[in-house]
């Protein structure tokens, strides 16, 4: 990898492991794209621990409330402050857990193609629109009962899948819910961080049983520059998301999923 390289793949992750477009579709077709070399296992866990980083520092006020009353919650063994938003995280993230043990071999073995990507990117891009059209948009993530919970949970472990979107099929199973559209994307960037901890843990592991050569310099700047771009993205989003609603990521994710079938045709 280059220095230029390593910046597009960097602000590429930082910006798409948030918005709804699919952060695995980009980095499978960036490549292929820009006919570079693989970025290999190392880049990935870099760029996953800048993007960690960068959500953990956002919503940071909120994650030591939540944990804080989680230990109180644990400790009397009742509800206490807003350790059921704790609760909801923990509980929202086995789903994808098991899914992933399960099938990740699978996945990247088989699913790692374009026209998977084109498909997935058109199919969850226009639920998210009529998720963005006909959700009520009255509750927020305070008021989510444990079906609801299990429901994005298993919409989450979806996103295994490429071109899917982590953050899309989330937001979108939460607008199904009635969450307004702030609160679906805070419980799905709240869902990220055990996620992205996990997945990155996974290829930890992975790399160090590969024995892989690592240039840290470029893990240096890939996590830096990745979670730079999410911490900006994530403010962004949010402050946006009540005026701009999801219609042009949903358009975007159709642009993208038909030139993907043209190409590929």
């Amino acid at each position: 990898m280059d220095i230029t390289q390593t910046i597009i793949l960097a602000i590429l992750q930082g910006l798409t492991e948030f918005l709804p477009i699919s952060s695995s579709a980009h980095l499978i077709l960036m490549p292929i794209i820009a006919n570079w070399e693989d970025q290999g296992l190392a880049f990935d866990v870099a760029v996953h621990v800048g993007t960690l980083v960068a959500v953990i520092i956002y919503f940071r006020k909120t994650l030591v409330t939540i944990t804080q009353d989680w230990i109180l919650s644990v400790q009397q063994k009742k509800t206490v402050g807003d350790s059921r938003l704790a609760w909801a995280v923990l509980f929202g993230t086995i789903p994808v857990g098991l899914a992933g043990l399960t099938f990740n071999s699978a996945i990247a073995e088989h699913l790692r193609d374009p026209l998977v990507i084109a498909i997935t990117t058109l199919l969850f891009g226009a639920l998210l629109g009529w998720a963005d059209w006909r959700g009520k948009r009255v509750r927020d993530e305070h008021q989510l009962n444990w079906k609801d919970i299990l429901f994005i949970g298993v919409a989450q472990a979806i996103a295994l899948i490429p071109g899917t979107s982590r953050s899309g099929i989330t937001i979108t199973a939460g607008l199904m819910l009635g969450l307004t559209r702030q609160a679906a994307a805070r419980f799905s960037f709240l869902l990220s961080i055990p996620v992205i901890f996990l997945a990155g843990g996974l290829e930890t592991f992975e790399l160090i049983r590969a024995s892989v050569s690592v240039n840290w310099n470029h893990m240096f700047w890939g996590a830096l520059i990745a979670g730079i771009s999410a911490y900006a993205c994530i403010a962004v989003f949010l402050r946006l998301l009540q005026s701009i609603g999801m219609w042009p990521f949903v358009v975007y994710r159709m642009v993208l999923g038909v030139i993907l079938l043209l190409v590929i045709v």
